[in-house]
């Protein structure tokens, strides 16, 4: 397999797993936590978002491994590093920030505190727990979305 073949693969990679990534943020922000939030007995409430979300939490890790290597060597192919210090490339900016904010709560975070923090709360006040879950949710969410349209338009020179 040649250089380019390879990048094009990386390319690929990393477009297909930030669409399995960002979509389903935006199935758990905009469908799942809105669904789970009607749920009336508190109980089912954090036992139901448990179950699902550690199905998806091992998916979510994968794409998100997979979004970091194949980015880090298109940056390395292109020999892009420079692109860290020019404004114009704001959104390449952006993009590592919300990796780096999601590896951060995937791999370090929930494992080491959070997941029990959250389980915790949501046992104290559940309603309280899941409006702060899906407000976190939400901006993330727009986030996430603002460095996909900045990657698109910044990536076909728009900007």
């Amino acid at each position: 397999m040649h250089d380019f073949d390879l990048f094009v693969l990386a390319r690929t990679i990393h477009v297909v797993a930030i669409v399995f990534w960002i979509g389903g943020v935006a199935f758990i922000t905009t469908v799942l936590l809105p669904t789970i939030n009607k749920v009336v007995d508190k109980e089912q409430r954090v036992l139901l978002f448990e179950q699902l979300e550690h199905k998806f939490a091992w998916h979510a890790k994968l794409a998100t491994l997979a979004t970091g290597v194949s980015g880090y060597y298109m940056l390395d192919f292109l020999n892009a590093w420079q692109r860290y210090q020019e404004l114009q490339y704001w959104w390449l900016h952006l993009m590592t920030f919300v990796w780096l904010i999601f590896s951060l709560v995937l791999f370090v975070l929930e494992p080491l505190f959070l997941h029990r923090w959250f389980i915790e709360q949501a046992k104290k006040d559940s309603n309280k727990s899941f409006k702060l879950l899906q407000k976190m949710h939400y901006i993330l969410l727009s986030i996430s979305i603002l460095a996909v349209v900045g990657a698109v338009s910044g990536s076909h020179d728009y900007f």
